[in-house]
């Protein structure tokens, strides 16, 4: 299978393995295949498969470049020992309403780490199928969540270098004390004195700084991204949408070929994508609902057809979403444009010249065909986890929440009985100050550690081995630097 830019032309495509490499493409749009594999899965086999060999199905698909021997090794190790779940991606009963999707039961306790154990994987052997011989040095903005889990799975990783930017005050006591606790000789976390949006705006300026990469190459090293702009990043999670169909189909819930509704908190937009990629190669996907926080730009976009920048930025208690510019949507406007890779450059040009942009109408006419949306408040977020906890005492993260409520929501708007799937995206101990509060209804004593112990005295979850350790370990210095001085951190580190 080749990969093309969104921006580009087919006559530019690269194989797999050289898009895995690359992360992001020269003219700074983002891989898509040249063609997706035909719906040919058979969904029967589907329900029977375990998640390592759903995964193995997954990728072969869209990494046909990897041999099968290298994609065993790469589940292998990306999904042997790291998860606390036998199940790696375990689907609750109904609870309230709907069947979660857990992914947080990885290293980092997050969705991330699905798919950032695997892509360390990927990287090295494209490196063996391309013969590159220059270090991989893997530039990545992060909200919260993908910072430390691209820290934990490139970590000593030969050949690689990762340096990560966060916004500075913008991401959970729990993240920060995360990220500045990596174990790692290749490893750099950096503080950024603006928003997410800043530094991801940032790193893609640097990627498509040609001067720069140029001299990287000369010095032997060339950039690629752990971000979900990374079609190694992305691919990855288009598998636990499948899994979950078949432990649904085998738990009673539903039969072979009845559809099921995804509800998914969307901030930078890569993990409902892959919902979409799974329904465009034959999963009975119903709905997908883009769940939204305060930072509501893609509800109005669902909504209106027109993605509009300028607004206010909200820090809320759902950090991970705090995103206005998300950057995976220009593969879903690719999609429905039939490929058309000028009307796309016409509409990010848009976006970066006049902060909006506006969708046909024939496109808007497929997004309402296959998407709903909606957004919760901080309060409606703490309002859904007692919701749940109270009906299920089922505890769920303020990200979770967000896609919960948004997920009752339209089951009341709509009266569809399709049975629904919440994509949980986070522990709730990752977040413990909020989950707390919301259930309880007090402030915790103090942020951070003494909060999980808080939270646990109430809901009585065992606590992942992860947190139990994570406030022993001595800190980083904390850097912080200015979005413009990003790329002079870059040139001081990559020697």
């Amino acid at each position: 299978m080749d990969y093309r830019s969104t921006r580009g032309s087919i006559s530019n495509s690269l194989n797999s393995a050289e898009a895995v490499i690359q992360g992001l493409a020269p003219d700074g749009g983002l891989y898509v295949p040249v063609a997706f594999p035909k719906p040919t899965i058979d969904l029967a086999a589907i329900a029977k498969l375990t998640y390592k060999e759903t995964a193995k199905l997954v990728l072969s698909l869209f990494f046909d470049d990897y041999t099968d021997a290298q994609l065993d090794e790469s589940i292998q190790a990306a999904y042997g020992q790291q998860f606390d779940d036998a199940e790696i991606v375990p689907v609750t009963k109904n609870h309230a309403g709907s069947h979660y999707m857990e992914l947080f039961h990885g290293p980092t306790l997050a969705f991330k780490d699905i798919a950032l154990q695997m892509l360390p994987q990927l990287m090295v052997r494209a490196v063996k199928l391309t013969d590159v011989n220059r270090k991989i040095v893997i530039l990545t903005a992060t909200s919260g969540d993908t910072g430390t889990a691209s820290m934990n799975g490139f970590r000593d990783v030969d050949g690689t270098q990762v340096i990560v930017f966060y916004p500075n005050g913008g991401v959970s006591p729990v993240q920060l004390q995360q990220m500045l606790t990596q174990q790692g000789k290749n490893l750099d976390v950096v503080a950024i004195d603006g928003n997410f949006d800043q530094a991801q705006t940032e790193v893609k300026h640097i990627f498509n700084d040609v001067k720069f990469g140029e001299e990287l190459k000369l010095s032997g090293s060339q950039f690629s991204s752990a971000n979900s702009m990374n079609i190694g990043r992305l691919v990855p999670q288009v598998a636990y949408y499948f899994y979950t169909y078949g432990k649904l189909v085998r738990d009673g819930v539903i039969k072979l070929g009845e559809p099921v509704n995804f509800t998914v908190p969307t901030g930078n937009f890569g993990d409902i994508l892959a919902g979409y990629y799974a329904k465009k190669i034959g999963l009975p996907i119903g709905k997908l609902i883009c769940a939204s926080n305060q930072n509501n730009v893609l509800t109005d976009f669902f909504k209106t057809g027109t993605y509009n920048k300028k607004r206010d930025f909200y820090l809320t208690n759902s950090p991970s979403m705090d995103i206005i510019v998300s950057s995976n949507l220009e593969r879903l406007l690719f999609d429905v444009a039939d490929g058309n890779s000028d009307k796309v450059i016409e509409l990010m040009n848009g976006l970066n010249t006049q902060d909006s942009y506006t969708i046909t109408d024939e496109m808007k006419q497929r997004l309402d065909a296959g998407f709903d949306a909606g957004f919760a408040s901080e309060d409606a977020i703490k309002s859904e986890i007692k919701r749940v906890y109270d009906a299920a005492k089922y505890t769920i993260d303020p990200h979770t929440a967000v896609a919960s409520y948004v997920a009752h929501q339209y089951q009341q708007r709509t009266a569809d009985t399709t049975p629904m799937v919440i994509v949980a995206t986070a522990s709730p101990y990752k977040f413990p100050e909020t989950v707390y509060e919301a259930i309880t209804g007090k402030e915790v004593v103090e942020p951070g550690y003494a909060a999980v112990g808080q939270l646990f005295d109430v809901t009585g979850d065992p606590v992942p081995a992860p947190m139990k350790s994570l406030f022993e370990i001595e800190l980083r210095q904390q850097i912080v630097v200015k979005p413009e001085g990003m790329k002079e951190f870059i040139k001081n580190i990559v020697k």
